[in-house]
C-alpha cells in the first residue's frame, strides 16, 4: 500500500501519540507534519479514558491541514466515543428510553472526562461530525468496531455514513441512544465466513481485510496490553485489530501495511 500508517484508539493519549508518529517519521521534533505524501489513517477513538481527547483531536486537525499541504493526508473513522461525546454536547439530558438514564450519565460511564468537555469546540464538533463511520484505503475496509450491526444502517459504504450523520441531523436522540448501544457489539469477526460476507458487502474489487480498532487486543490475545505493540491479525489473516490498549498501558504502534 505503498506510504499508507494505521494509528488504533488513542483514548486522549496525546503523548503516546506524537511519540510514535515521530519513530516513525511522521511528525517532527517540533510536531509538525514530516509525512510528505504518505497517508496516516485513524480508527477513531480519539478521546475518554485518557488525559487529552480534545488536545488529540486539535493534533490531529492540524496535521491533517498540514499533511494536505504536503501532498499526503491524514484520514479518521468515527468512534463510539467520538459519537458519544458529540450527542452529550447536543442532547445531554435527552431521557433514554432502554434505561431512562442520559447521554451524559452514559459519557460519565464509559470514561468521559469533563476537561474535554469543558473544551469542546464547533470546531471539534464539526470536524468529527464529517467523519465517516466506514471507508474503503487500497486493499482495506477500514471501520471503527469489528461488528455487524453496520448492515442495519446500509448496504453501502455510502448509505452507512449517511444515515450515521442524518440521526445528528434529525435530532434523532432514540436513533443515536440505538446506535451507541449498538457499539457494544464485539468479536463479530473471530468468524471468518462473516468478516468475509462484511468485507464483500462493503469492500471493492481490490479489498483484501478488514481493519478495525474498537476491541482491546488483549482481549482476543491474552497478552498484558503493557505487552502489545502489533497489530493482532486473525481470521485466517482476514482481519487487523489496531486496538493495542493505549488506555490500558499499551504504548501503541503504528502500522504500516505490506
Amino acid at each position: 500500500m505503498g506510504n499508507t500508517y494505521f494509528v488504533g484508539d488513542v483514548h486522549g493519549h496525546l503523548d503516546k501519540l506524537t511519540t510514535l508518529l515521530r519513530n516513525a517519521k511522521l511528525i517532527d521534533e517540533k510536531l509538525h507534519w514530516a509525512g510528505h505524501e504518505a497517508t496516516l489513517c485513524f480508527m477513531g477513538d480519539f478521546v475518554d479514558r485518557g488525559p487529552d481527547g480534545i488536545g488529540t483531536i486539535d493534533f490531529v486537525m492540524r496535521l491533517q491541514h498540514e499533511a494536505a499541504d504536503a501532498g499526503g493526508q491524514v484520514l479518521a473513522v468515527l468512534g463510539n466515543h467520538d459519537l458519544i461525546m458529540v450527542a452529550v454536547h447536543f442532547f445531554p439530558q435527552a431521557v433514554l428510553a432502554y434505561d431512562g438514564s442520559t447521554f451524559l450519565a452514559n459519557w460519565r460511564r464509559n470514561g468521559g472526562k469533563t476537561s474535554d468537555l469543558e473544551r469542546l469546540k464547533v470546531s471539534h464538533i464539526d470536524w468529527l461530525m464529517q467523519l465517516p463511520a466506514m471507508l474503503t484505503l487500497g486493499k482495506l475496509l477500514v471501520v471503527h468496531a469489528d461488528a455487524w450491526f453496520y448492515t442495519r444502517y446500509g448496504r453501502t459504504i455510502d448509505e452507512v455514513n449517511f444515515v450515521f450523520h442524518q440521526l445528528f441531523e434529525d435530532k434523532d436522540t432514540e436513533g443515536l441512544d440505538r446506535l451507541l448501544e449498538d457499539f457494544a457489539e464485539r468479536f463479530t469477526f473471530r468468524d471468518f465466513s462473516r468478516a468475509a460476507e462484511f468485507m464483500q458487502r462493503y469492500g471493492d474489487s481490490r479489498t483484501r481485510q478488514i481493519i478495525h480498532g474498537h476491541t482491546p487486543i488483549t482481549k482476543m490475545s491474552g497478552l498484558p496490553s503493557e505487552m502489545i505493540s502489533t497489530p493482532y491479525i486473525y481470521a485466517e489473516g482476514l482481519c487487523i485489530n489496531m486496538d493495542g490498549g493505549m488506555y490500558l498501558g499499551s504504548p501503541g504502534f503504528v502500522y504500516r501495511p505490506e
